[in-house]
């Protein structure tokens, strides 16, 4: 099954809600960095958020996340857009812990609980719409739940899950983001409240098989979901060749020109995927010629 994400509303619009599998995707995102299992699910689970926040968006659209926690993972990055396409990094992916006492994959500690979640949206206005607030949990579910609560005044549930096979590959990933819109009837959010106590962990209902769709009506209720949209949700970065020669035409001519006296090439690597691009002595004269 192909990842996708599932755009809904319930009690009779009451309710607005996202779910996605996301067992691919965050795959993609632990080969390319060769991420360790706590990485992985820190990785994950924001990319899971991240991506069903880029799907909030319209058009051409961006949102970009940045957790930057005071844990031993260091800052993660994560790039995504109103169409399914997500990217993203931890800063420090070789890092490991035991257990935590739930005998689960000690994130919190990996993340940290001091430290700040911050989103920028590319909305296409002159400047970008930001919004930051400490961390409080390190989870990264959490965290995302207080953003949307404070820096948009939108009461929300974010639940997001990776499972990490014995091999360091991807089981299962994926999540949900539950939101009240204005005026929901108290006995309504008692009755989800009730529910999100009540179900397993959201990468345990994904390893059990259960569809985007299953998953919300799961949490809210089969008889109460209606859904409106559904996206494929992929890997996807904006690296090239092509942007980060024009990286190197804005360093002058004079760098270009050490580059080809020192080492005669040059080499560049995308943080978002790990992709190497290679640039000869040849390419390098070209670039310096466009320099002038």
């Amino acid at each position: 099954m192909s990842d996708y994400l599932v755009k809904a509303l319930a009690y009779d619009g009451q309710i607005r809600a996202y779910a996605l599998r996301s067992t691919e995707t965050v795959g993609e995102a632990q080969r390319r960095h060769q991420t360790w299992p706590i990485p992985s699910a820190a990785l994950g689970r924001s990319m899971s958020a991240g991506v069903m926040m880029g799907a909030m968006l319209k058009g051409e659209n961006k949102i970009t996340v940045k957790i930057e926690g005071n844990g031993p993972i260091g800052p993660i990055l994560v790039d995504s857009d109103a169409k399914g396409n997500v990217r993203g990094y931890v800063t420090h992916p070789h890092v490991h812990f035991e257990s935590n006492a739930n005998g689960k994959l000690d994130v919190r500690r990996a993340v940290g609980t001091e430290g700040t979640l911050t989103v920028v949206k590319d909305i296409g206005m002159r400047e970008n719409v930001s919004g930051q607030v400490p961390l409080v949990s390190g989870e990264l579910g959490d965290d995302f739940t207080y953003y949307f609560v404070v820096s948009e005044q939108t009461p929300s549930s974010v639940g997001v899950g990776v499972l990490v096979n014995p091999d360091n590959t991807i089981l299962a990933a994926g999540g949900f983001i539950i939101q009240l819109m204005p005026g929901t009837k108290e006995e309504i959010i008692t009755l989800i409240e009730e529910r999100l106590k009540s179900i397993p962990p959201v990468s345990k209902l994904i390893e059990k098989g259960l569809t985007p769709e299953e998953l919300l009506e799961e949490v809210l209720g089969k008889e109460e979901v209606k859904f409106l949209e559904k996206l494929p949700v992929s890997f996807r970065c904006t690296c090239s060749k092509e942007r980060f020669a024009d990286v190197i035409i804005s360093l002058g001519q004079e760098e270009i020109t050490d580059m080809i006296e020192t080492d005669g090439k040059a080499e560049a690597q995308c943080h978002f995927c790990n992709e190497k691009y290679h640039y000869s002595k040849e390419d390098l004269e070209e670039l310096k010629q466009e320099a002038k």
